[in-house]
């Protein structure tokens, strides 16, 4: 299994642009099954996740023209539900989180759907029930295969229905509004997800043909329609690579430019790093992120301890929290992280501890960080990634640290983000991928 040894303490410089968004594509890639007609995107991450659900697609019998590593051009003109249950589309989508999504587009066309168990992160329960009960609330039964680990979901038809989703789930969300695009009737989404990904998603289906009412809100309404057609679609930036190396430069005391950061769908995400004092500078859509030798945690107006926690958007997404508790460790002040969708993403703590970080594990959910300001700094360990965001957060950590770190298990990583050590080394990083 692959490791990158990093050697810290060095001052980074120059430009990034943030690769095409992975919860993006994982949505809009999967929405292709909807229609016969060619669907060309654009800004493609060439990503361990996002590569496996195409290859999950031609398992299917989805054409795939890979016009270079970052555009594809699909035709779902030829597809063999029987093939469903082949070995390889079983051993593919079980390790797929995202192959959850191709569940309600099959559902809508060609009323039929494998849901495997959750797989990818392993940062707590990840319940498929929001799915489920909307796709039964809509006329699909299922059942659950144990000896596959799989559950089997079958419809008549799906028709449209009222839907107050218990969470607002983006996987849900995307699920249920591309299996209402091609219903009977009118479904209505309430306490649906409104992300940008989803909102672009629902941008695409209905280029495509689909009447969607609602977008950026909580309340989607959809009305059915008999076809779709092809499209083309590009993907936004990643938000997610956005904070990162918005923390990354923090860290490492560099000055860097993130281009085409896509600043109009990043909410709330700059004004949570300028909360721990960190200095962002917008010009056009790029993002300068001066070199500071140190930055203050900011508290609240009664003089308390400053809070941050996940919400659902416009609120900050959960998959930034382990980036913002890394850069923590090195202010001037005190945090307190409340990770609360997922209760087993803050146990990466206990590395940062051993590199001399200074914090304390409440709970599950809770970790209170004393930033260091500075005045000590972080020594170099070997340490494992235990997902995606922890990962890329230790790996910011190593490259922050004095003397050389070993990340293992960073398959990971290359789950989430494109070539990350070839770019980071562009930019004056020192990674080395060994085995």
């Amino acid at each position: 299994m692959a490791a990158f040894e990093v050697i810290g303490g060095k001052k980074l410089q120059g430009e990034i642009t943030p690769q095409g968004a992975k919860n993006e594509a994982l949505q809009v890639i999967s929405a292709v099954l909807l229609t016969s007609g060619s669907i060309k995107i654009s800004n493609i991450p060439d990503i361990t996740d996002v590569n496996l659900l195409i290859e999950l697609l031609e398992c299917l019998g989805v054409k795939v023209e890979r016009v270079d590593r970052h555009t594809c051009i699909f035709c779902a003109d030829e597809v063999d539900i029987n093939l469903l249950g082949s070995p390889d589309f079983m051993e593919k989508s079980g390790h797929l989180r995202g192959s959850v999504l191709i569940a309600g587009p099959m559902l809508a066309r060609f009323k039929k759907a494998y849901i495997p168990k959750p797989g990818g992160d392993k940062i707590g329960r990840r319940r498929l029930d929001t799915h489920i009960i909307g796709f039964e609330k809509m006329g699909a039964s299922f059942q659950y295969d144990q000896s596959h680990g799989i559950f089997v979901m079958q419809a008549d038809a799906l028709n449209g229905k009222y839907i107050l989703l218990d969470e607002p789930s983006l996987t849900g969300t995307a699920n249920l509004v591309m299996a209402a695009v091609l219903a009977n009737g009118t479904t209505t989404l309430y306490n649906a997800a409104c992300e940008p990904y989803l909102q672009q998603l629902c941008k695409m289906l209905c280029r495509m043909g689909a009447k969607i009412s609602g977008i950026g809100s909580n309340l989607l309404v959809i009305e059915g329609v008999e076809k779709l057609n092809g499209t083309s679609h590009t993907l936004l930036p990643d938000m997610i690579e956005v904070g990162s190396f918005i923390g990354l430069a923090a860290m490492t005391q560099s000055e860097l430019v993130i281009k085409n950061a896509g600043i109009e769908n990043l909410g709330i995400i700059p004004e949570k790093f300028r909360l721990l004092g960190i200095d962002l500078e917008f010009h056009g859509d790029d993002i300068l992120i001066p070199a500071r030798e140190k930055y203050t945690v900011s508290t609240y107006l009664d003089g308390g301890i400053l809070t941050i926690a996940d919400h659902p958007w416009p609120g900050l997404t959960p998959d930034l929290l382990s980036i913002i508790l890394v850069v923590a460790t090195q202010a001037v002040g005190s945090v307190l992280i409340h990770q609360k969708m997922f209760e087993s993403r803050l146990f990466f703590v206990d590395k940062l501890i051993d590199m001399g970080a200074k914090i304390i594990l409440c709970d599950p959910h809770r970790a209170t960080v004393i930033g260091l300001g500075r005045n000590q700094k972080l020594r170099g360990i070997v340490m494992s990634s235990p997902d995606i965001r922890a990962g890329v957060a230790l790996l910011i950590a190593a490259l922050s640290a004095e003397g050389k770190s070993i990340i293992q298990n960073i398959d990971q990583i290359d789950r989430g983000y494109q070539y990350i050590d070839q770019r980071l080394n562009a930019l004056g990083a020192e990674i080395r991928r060994i085995s």
